[in-house]
């Protein structure tokens, strides 16, 4: 008999929870409570018993970066993609998951990848600078007729090289779920946001042809061309309005964060993205605002600040729950 999949994935989240060094008697009571509340979840969770034997059995692609995913935080990018892998592995198999997932796929079998915090820098084979942001990862094609970036999840900036062993030099085509960004001899950067809402693109040299999906090949009419010093946001049918680049834009390749009267919901949004767990705001204060220039090596520490600055308090219920709320 088939699984439920919402229960396939509960089972799933209680096992990778019980696999942390985090995990107390109380989670596991609360694990037990779990499984006697429906036959089900019994059935569910004696299936996924034998789960370390069948992860032996999983592609090479999944098998290494789902093991590192399924510690990760709870309620982290990594931490679900994990379960989405370990559950479709495990309950379908990894064909049916393949088929039903393709987003977890791409995630987990992307060339380069960043987590929690984390920012890389690498040279491609045709002179192309690539920065990866936190949370971020990306597909990699430099050996066909065009050159490749798939950008799966988070942030890059790209600063194109001259493709010296091509005459003519090969076009560079950056693509996302919403579109294609085509640079000019340029630097720019490109972010998926969280759950896939829209790409953003931030040009600092040059220029870059912005194309959503749905035109894309088919006349491209809604096109965009964005120049040195602006910026715009893609969805797969259209390109919104091009505005100027905002203060600070690209500071995180410099390890930097910059806040000019920035609403501290959306403050402690930008940082959550660069710490592991969950940073929440209560909605009391989320409408303070905060400026400066914060150094993004330790967020943690900037939570520290905050009580001195605004009138918050910081709470923490565990090192991967903490609160921003009022004082006192």
């Amino acid at each position: 008999m088939p699984f439920d999949a919402g229960i396939a994935r509960q089972a799933v989240e209680w096992w990778v929870t019980l696999q942390s060094d985090d995990a107390s008697d109380a989670l596991r009571a609360a694990c037990v409570r779990w499984r006697e509340v429906h036959p089900e979840h019994e059935r569910a969770w004696r299936h996924i018993e034998g789960a370390d034997s069948r992860m032996r059995h999983v592609s090479d692609a999944l098998g290494a970066a789902v093991a590192r995913a399924a510690l990760r935080a709870p309620r982290s990018r990594e931490r679900r993609m994990a379960v989405k892998a370990i559950a479709g592995a495990v309950f379908l198999g990894t064909g049916a998951w393949v088929a039903s997932d393709p987003g977890a796929v791409q995630w987990l079998r992307a060339d380069a990848r960043t987590g929690a915090g984390e920012r890389r820098t690498l040279s491609l084979a045709d002179g192309t600078t690539l920065s990866l942001n936190t949370r971020t990862a990306v597909r990699l094609s430099m050996d066909g007729d065009v050159r490749g970036i798939a950008l799966i999840e988070g942030e890059i900036m790209v600063t194109t090289g001259q493709d010296a062993g091509h005459v003519p030099p090969r076009a560079l085509i950056v693509s996302t779920m919403h579109g294609t960004l085509q640079p000019v001899g340029t630097r720019f950067a490109v972010r998926r946001t969280d759950e896939g809402g829209d790409t953003s693109v931030q040009v600092f040299e040059g220029a870059v042809r912005v194309t959503p999906k749905a035109v894309a090949g088919a006349g491209a009419t809604l096109e965009r061309i964005v120049h040195a010093g602006e910026q715009a946001r893609l969805t797969a049918d259209n390109v919104g309005p091009v505005l100027p680049l905002a203060q600070g834009d690209g500071a995180w390749t410099d390890g930097i964060f910059v806040a000019a009267d920035m609403r501290l919901d959306v403050f402690l949004a930008e940082l959550s993205r660069y710490r592991r767990g969950y940073l929440r705001c209560d909605p009391m204060v989320a409408s303070l605002r905060v400026s400066g220039t914060y150094p993004l090596a330790d967020i943690d520490a900037i939570l520290g600040v905050l009580p001195h600055a605004l009138p918050v308090a910081v709470t923490a219920v565990t090192r991967y729950w903490v609160t921003v709320g009022p004082r006192g």
